[in-house]
C-alpha cells in the first residue's frame, strides 16, 4: 500500500523532480527511524503514508496563495492527501491519523505520538540536507526538539 502511495505522490506531482525526490527522502529517514523506535505496524504504517504525503499540498499553496509556507502547506495538504487516498481500502482511523499528521508537519507543539515526532525529525534532516534551513538551526532544533536516538544519530552523520 505504500508503494501505491507513493506513485500516487509521484503522479500528482508529475514534473517536480524536487519535491518527489524530497517526499522519498522524508520517508526513507521517517521509516529508518520509525523501525529503530519499534514502532507498532499500524504507527509505522501512518507515520510511512504521512511522510509520502506530508507536502502534497504545495501546488495548491502556490496556486491561491503564491507561497507555500508551513501554515498554508498544514491547512491546503489535507483535503489533496484525502483525495488521493480516497482509493484505498484504508481503515479510517489511520485515514484520519495520516491527515492529522499531515496538517500538522511543521507544528513543534503538543506533539501526541512516535509517528508525529518522528515525521517531524526526518522532515527536518532532509529540509538541513536540502538547505531550507541554515546548520545552525538545524543544530538547535535538533538539541530542543529531537527526541528519538536514531533522529539524534542521523542528524549527526548526515550533516
Amino acid at each position: 500500500m505504500i508503494n501505491y502511495i507513493k506513485i500516487e505522490m509521484m503522479k500528482y506531482n508529475h514534473g517536480d523532480t524536487r519535491r518527489i525526490n524530497h517526499a522519498l527522502k522524508v520517508h526513507s529517514y521517517a521509516k529508518i527511524i520509525g523501525e529503530a523506535e519499534n514502532l507498532k505496524e499500524d504507527e509505522l504504517f501512518t507515520l510511512e503514508a504521512a511522510s509520502v504525503l506530508h507536502d502534497i499540498g504545495i501546488k495548491e499553496c502556490e496556486r491561491k496563495y503564491s507561497k507555500c509556507g508551513g501554515y498554508y502547506q498544514q491547512i491546503e495538504g489535507p483535503p489533496v492527501a484525502r483525495q488521493l487516498l480516497s482509493e484505498i481500502d484504508m481503515d479510517s482511523s489511520k485515514l484520519e491519523r495520516v491527515i492529522y499528521l499531515i496538517s500538522r508537519h511543521h507544528t513543534f507543539k503538543n506533539v501526541d505520538g512516535r509517528d508525529y515526532q518522528i515525521l517531524l525529525e526526518a522532515d527536518l534532516i532532509v529540509n538541513a540536507q536540502e538547505e531550507y534551513i541554515s546548520e545552525y538551526a538545524f543544530r538547535n532544533a535538533v538539541d530542543k526538539l529531537f527526541v528519538t536516538e536514531m533522529g539524534k544519530y542521523l542528524s549527526s552523520v548526515v550533516l
